[in-house]
């Protein structure tokens, strides 16, 4: 477990999985730098977070049988890539986290009585009544087995929200607020932090925020309650991660292995679409 004073309050009380954790390294830092990190460096990166060697390697194992890496030995050490099939899916994960659309034009409403269980779930779609289902319009291709129609935003947009669960979303966001924000205020302020610190925060952070926004259906602002936490959620997670970012490379650049040696410094996620004019941390060498 670390001991830098900046990261015990990120993870305190934080329910970490293994599994979870590592796909975070591997979407953040090694996916785009071409996809393979040395075993010895993940459990070096899980280390500071209390997640011990084999809870790595037993999260490894079930990655790699899930079909999202794959492992090769080169010498004495052993590599993990990310497997092709899982491409498409860190791809998407990584356009939403750091490419994000534009907020909704309307709403989508579906009358899908074929369409599983599951496929609702993982598209997030409401339920108005029945078989017919509402979905915020983001230009998404709707399911081949619903009848879609397209409606604009009106009077009842807030009356819609009834239709998803938005509470335990609105506590996630606050979580990472409460969590990330006076970091943010500590580095504004001109506290120094270590280049292995910057990158550990920066994966909590992507974790964090990761684990909310894929639960989110991203709904129009006008059908949000007054108290949702999700934009000024957004906004720290762009303006930190930037903050951090710098340091956190020269790390990851410094430290972290691939098959050829070490990773780039920078990445095609370095620069995300919602980078604003940000003054960076100082770096303690």
């Amino acid at each position: 477990m670390t001991t830098e004073p900046f990261l015990a309050p990120l993870l305190s009380d934080l329910p970490l999985r293994a599994t979870s954790f590592i796909v975070t390294v591997y979407g953040d830092v090694v996916v785009p730098r071409g996809e393979v990190l040395w075993m010895g460096n993940l459990i070096a990166v899980c280390a500071h977070v209390g997640i011990s060697e084999s809870l790595v390697r037993t999260a490894v194992s079930r990655l790699v049988q899930a079909g999202r890496l794959a492992g090769e030995r080169i010498g004495r050490r052993s590599y993990y890539r990310l497997a092709p099939t899982a491409r498409a899916e860190f791809a998407q994960v990584a356009k939403l986290l750091y490419h994000p659309p534009a907020e909704a034009s309307g709403w989508l409403v579906l009358h899908a009585p074929e369409l599983a269980e599951d496929v609702i779930r993982r598209r997030h779609l409401g339920r108005l009544e029945g078989n017919v289902l509402i979905a915020p319009d983001h230009g998404q291709t709707p399911p081949e087995v619903a009848l879609t129609l397209h409606a604009g935003l009106g009077r009842d947009d807030a009356k819609l929200a009834a239709c998803w669960d938005l509470a335990p979303l609105n506590a996630g966001y606050a979580d990472l607020i409460g969590r990330f924000a006076p970091l943010e205020q500590a580095l504004g302020s001109g506290a120094p932090l270590a280049p292995d610190a910057a990158l550990i925060a920066r994966l909590l952070l992507v974790d964090l925020y990761r684990s909310t926004l894929l639960r989110d259906p991203r709904l129009p602002a006008s059908a949000l309650p007054a108290d949702w936490c999700g934009h000024e959620a957004h906004a720290l997670f762009a303006r930190l991660y930037l903050l951090l970012s710098e340091p956190a490379e020269l790390h990851i650049a410094r430290n972290l292995e691939g098959e050829t040696g070490y990773l780039p410094r920078t990445s095609a996620i370095s620069k995300p679409a919602w980078r604003p004019s940000l003054k960076p941390p100082s770096i303690d060498h």
